[in-house]
């Protein structure tokens, strides 16, 4: 996303280093780097910037990682909103018309 987090400690992102293989798929479909490898197992490397779009958790092999679409998809509607960035989960508003506006994207359907 961007350099400004709003909010804070509210992902959904889980990961289950347990079951966690270490395959690295889910940092492959990141869109923001929310995943790094250490030891083998997936970690957080910045869970606040998650977008919460479920990609990786619909790319794991293993079921290692979960996460429910909400408040990341939000901020990043929120942002396009106000012409900070376009929404990178593909969740688009018009922000010249916004309540007529379209919302959309693998996150928000």
């Amino acid at each position: 996303m961007n350099k400004f987090l709003y909010l804070k400690d509210v992902v959904t992102l889980k990961v289950d280093s347990d079951k966690c293989t270490g395959c690295g798929m889910c940092l492959e479909v990141c869109p923001h780097g929310v995943l790094g490898i250490d030891e083998k197992r997936v970690r957080f490397r910045n869970r606040d910037a998650c977008m919460e779009c479920g990609a990786c958790s619909r790319n794991c092999p293993v079921g290692a990682v979960s996460v429910e679409a909400g408040v990341g998809c939000a901020a990043a509607v929120i942002n396009g909103m106000l012409n900070r960035e376009s929404a990178s989960c593909g969740c688009f508003v018009d922000p010249k018309n916004p309540s007529a506006g379209k919302v959309g994207g693998t996150c928000c359907s």
